[in-house]
């Protein structure tokens, strides 16, 4: 499958991620949707299904970590990635894997690995 046939949501709040995400994504050649809070994205991945996930922890009306676990517990196909900006909790890292987070990355991000760590997977 070429990646014009791959969806990605990103569930993310700053705008300025949000752009470079896009940027970065469209110009690879993904379908991308967005959600800007966990309730929005919650109920839009079931009707979206989107291949990966890249969603940050700190999120508006649901946590990235909630996030995490209702995609692992309904939909064990789709990959998640979750961002975290340096200096959260170290807890919060450890937590993402247990509920069962494919791949965490920090925030502020290098381009060029978020796009290999997402090509790994897709």
């Amino acid at each position: 499958m070429n990646t014009s046939e791959k969806k990605i949501m990103i569930i993310e709040d700053d705008e300025m991620t949000i752009e470079i995400l896009k940027f970065l994504l469209k110009r690879e050649g993904y379908k991308i949707s967005i959600a800007k809070d966990g309730i929005n994205a919650i109920e839009r991945i079931p009707t979206i299904m989107p291949d990966l996930v890249i969603t940050t922890i700190i999120i508006p009306l649901k946590s990235g970590l909630e996030i995490i676990s209702y995609i692992k517990k309904n939909f064990k196909d789709i990959r998640v990635i979750a961002l975290s900006s340096l200096g959260e909790e170290e807890n919060t890292v450890e937590e993402a894997f247990e509920l069962g987070v494919d791949d965490f990355i920090a925030k502020p991000f290098n381009p060029n690995e978020l796009l290999l760590r997402i090509k790994r997977f897709l």
